[in-house]
């Protein structure tokens, strides 16, 4: 690991959570991205693999934990735009996995400290960005963040057995299977990539 990489890792005070890439810029959640919550979370396509629908009220009540920041800003969600735009896609987020919790724990996301648990990654598109290859913009993205910006060493991922899409997306990023592991209360699919895994893939 180079000095410069070595020296962000432990600067989180200096960190620029605004990431770019190539079409779009990830930005910190904000009480702003109601409207794409509600645009995300109440549709049935979109949460058709992540549970149910959910009403206006309820995404309302979500907000103050989607907005949430931990690890100095490691870890949380971050709104997915289009770089030259600014129309907002959808979200993507490091976050704690939880074992046997039907949800993300957010008593875990805690400003100035890392959790001491996997940190999974996640990603909801609205239905008009799909099939443009955000998703897997996104994530690489985000695991570039994750293993030369935080103390990370290891990102890991599952999602609903015909999630086809996102099966894809996350092979795509470098994500291999590993079997099944604990996780949302039940037994699922365990994705994972490392950091050493990473560095491989860019060098390749």
């Amino acid at each position: 690991m180079s000095l410069e990489i070595k020296a962000r890792l432990f600067n989180h005070s200096a960190m620029n959570l605004d990431l770019h890439s190539h079409r779009l810029i990830l930005a910190p959640y904000t009480p702003e991205d109601l409207d794409l919550s509600l645009e995300i979370f109440t549709d049935p396509a979109v949460v058709k693999y992540a549970g149910e629908v959910m009403s206006e009220p309820a995404v309302k009540r979500k907000m103050s934990n989607w907005t949430k920041r931990g690890g100095d800003g490691c870890i949380g969600i971050w709104t997915v735009s289009d770089r030259r735009t600014g129309e907002k896609y959808g979200s993507a987020a490091l976050l704690p996995m939880p074992v046997e919790e039907d949800d993300t724990d957010y008593s875990l996301v805690i400003p100035g400290k890392m959790p001491k648990c996997d940190i999974e990654i996640g990603y909801f598109l609205k239905r008009s960005a799909w099939g443009f290859g955000y998703a897997t913009e996104a994530c690489r993205r985000l695991l570039q963040f994750a293993f030369q910006e935080t103390p990370l060493k290891e990102v890991v991922a599952t999602f609903h057995i015909e999630n086809l899409a996102s099966r894809n997306v996350l092979e795509k990023a470098g994500f291999t299977d590993r079997g099944t592991m604990r996780c949302y209360g039940k037994d699922g699919l365990n994705f994972r990539i490392t950091r050493d895994e990473w560095s491989k893939l860019q060098s390749t």
